[in-house]
């Protein structure tokens, strides 16, 4: 019996993502969390589900970039408050 709640395909990492999405106005470190948990889970799928493998790597490489570039966005709110 399987009891891992991870996604298996890339579909159902899809389905994951838009249902923990953050809210629009949400604060950056709830998208930093979101696209940091996204690009751990693509590339977790990207190993189980192989007829989808290069296609969650792509997804994999996507969000790690969008984390980053809100990394960069909360360190320059950091640098101008201090």
């Amino acid at each position: 019996m399987n009891t891992r709640t991870e996604p298996q395909t890339l579909r159902a990492a899809h389905d994951a993502a838009s249902g923990r999405r953050p809210a629009p106005d949400a604060n950056l470190s709830a998208w930093l969390a979101f696209h940091q948990s996204n690009a751990r889970m693509y590339q977790a799928v990207a190993d189980v589900d192989r007829w989808h493998h290069h296609e969650a790597l792509y997804w994999a490489g996507y969000e790690t970039k969008k984390a980053g570039e809100v990394s960069t966005r909360l360190q320059a709110e950091k640098s101008k408050h201090n």
